[in-house]
C-alpha cells in the first residue's frame, strides 16, 4: 500500500474471474488478478503476464509516468493503439503489479448457481 495526503492505492490478490475481450477474440483471461484501487481512479485489474495472449499484442513507443506507481509502458492490436499497459519497474510500495497486465476495458465472469455464467461488464474509462 502506498499513501500521501490525499492519496492512496492498494493492491491485493483478486477473486474474480476476468476476461478481455476484443472483437470477439480473448485477449486475456484471469482467475487470480491483482486488484489496484488508487483515489480517484477506476478498479484496476493487473493480469499476470501467462494469462494474457502477449502474441497479439505489439509493443508500443508510448510510455507514461505516474508518481505514485512509476513509467508504465503500452500494447497495442493492430486496429487499438496503446490497448494495455504495465509497469516493468514499479515504484516499491506497488511492486506486486511489476510486469502484470492492465487493460482498459475488462469484464468480470459471475459463476453462481443462479447467475450460471452471465457476464457483468465494466468499461472502465481512460483513466489512470
Amino acid at each position: 500500500m502506498t499513501t500521501s495526503p490525499g492519496h492512496r492505492i492498494t493492491v491485493e490478490p483478486g477473486t474474480e474471474h476476468v476476461r478481455v475481450v476484443r472483437d470477439g477474440q480473448v485477449l486475456a483471461e484471469s482467475r487470480r488478478p491483482l486488484v489496484l484501487r488508487e483515489t480517484g481512479c477506476p478498479v484496476r485489474y493487473y493480469l499476470p503476464p501467462e494469462d494474457v495472449r502477449t502474441e497479439l499484442l505489439t509493443a508500443s513507443d508510448t510510455r507514461t509516468h505516474c508518481p505514485f506507481k512509476g513509467d508504465a509502458s503500452y500494447w497495442s492490436l493492430p486496429d487499438a493503439a496503446d490497448l494495455v499497459w504495465a509497469y516493468p519497474d514499479p515504484k516499491p510500495e506497488v511492486a506486486a503489479i511489476k510486469d502484470h497486465f492492465c487493460f482498459y476495458e475488462t469484464d468480470t465472469v459471475k459463476n453462481g448457481p443462479d447467475l450460471g455464467s452471465r457476464r457483468i461488464s465494466e468499461k472502465l474509462r481512460r483513466e489512470r
